[in-house]
């Protein structure tokens, strides 16, 4: 039996302020099988990021404290860990591609040593073999020329090809989980494009495991296996790709799902906007943190959280945290349904 490469249990996690703790991430848990790809999605103060960074032990200190929970990565504990044991696995066997490659990358270092390092720190390769090894890097990636970039900085580099050599960085050492964090947010929608089709290739030659954390779940349609969405610090859907953006049963989702743009759009037509704002996490709410937003919330929702639980009639793995059926909801008023 396949066991999973990552599993999350219970996690909680807050952050000091002058005003309280904040609560970011609350008792979070899910699990990623080897060679899946997982796209997460959720507005900014979701904890998509948030969570990611306790997994790598990259959590700002002192302010953030991790109060509950297990990250189990290959078996082993990533809490329990010393820095030098995460330090030996990020880079290695978790590769990390971050949102801005223009403030990740060392600006006075050349692209060469800043991918060639990371091979010498987590390889027993040679200079002479990681330079081999990291031409073959930029080329894999897409780089033309990849020999004579090496001696070049990251000024010298467009934005798309910058991500290109976060890319050759995060996938160095063959790593088991590669993370992308906002990956393409800064590039045109062109180079997008082309960074989520490059990954999908690599994925399909590596069998990478991937997390994908975005804003934009069409920018995951072709590359992701299952789709998580969070909302205050929690999982409100999760299940196949296609399940959730065409069955969901989360009215967060749903409001997602609404506000894409379409090409059947009529002209001064305005995009659908989730009404409200998230809930200040200084005071978590009792219930579904979304209920004050949520059209068809019941009196429940407001007064207790709903579990995240298979969704009847539904492939399995398809899981809403819901006290309503949004279905049946939504054939009440059909004029809402087309999202």
């Amino acid at each position: 039996m396949t066991v999973p490469l990552l599993e999350i249990r219970n996690l909680s996690i807050v952050f000091d302020t002058a005003e309280g703790p904040l609560h970011t991430v609350n008792n979070l848990s899910y699990s990623l099988m080897p060679g899946e790809t997982l796209g997460i999605v959720g507005e900014s103060g979701s904890g998509k990021s948030v969570h990611i960074m306790a997994l790598l032990g990259l959590l700002p200190s002192p302010q953030a404290r991790i109060i509950s929970g297990e990250i189990l990565f290959d078996g082993e504990n990533l809490l329990t860990l010393t820095e030098k044991e995460l330090c030996n696995i990020r880079g290695g066997k978790i590769g990390m591609i971050f949102q801005n490659p223009m403030s990740s990358l060392n600006p006075v270092l050349t692209i060469g040593r800043q991918i060639r390092e990371v091979i010498l720190r987590h390889t027993n390769m040679n200079r002479k073999q990681a330079t081999a090894h990291t031409i073959e890097l930029l080329d894999l990636v897409g780089i033309s020329a990849p020999a004579s970039r090496l001696t070049q900085y990251p000024h010298e580099f467009s934005g798309g090809m910058r991500q290109r050599v976060m890319i050759a960085i995060g996938l160095a050492c063959n790593p088991k989980l590669l993370i992308a964090d906002e990956a393409t947010t800064a590039l045109d929608v062109t180079v997008q494009a082309q960074i989520v089709d490059l990954i999908q290739n690599l994925k399909e030659k590596s069998g990478v495991t991937i997390i994908w954390i975005t804003h934009d779940i069409s920018s995951v349609s072709t590359l992701a296996d299952t789709l998580q969405v969070m909302y205050a610090g929690r999982v409100m859907e999760r299940g196949p790709f296609s399940t959730v953006i065409n069955d969901p049963r989360s009215a967060y989702t749903w409001g997602l799902l609404r506000a894409i743009p379409t090409l059947h759009m009529h002209p001064g037509q305005r995009l659908y906007q989730i009404p409200g704002s998230p809930p200040n996490m200084l005071s978590p709410p009792m219930g579904d943190p979304f209920a004050p937003r949520n059209p068809f919330a019941t009196p429940r929702c407001h007064h207790d959280m709903p579990p995240l639980r298979q969704v009847p009639n539904s492939l399995p793995g398809h899981m809403a945290a819901a006290w309503y059926d949004l279905p049946a909801l939504l054939s009440l008023h059909p004029e809402a349904s087309d999202v």
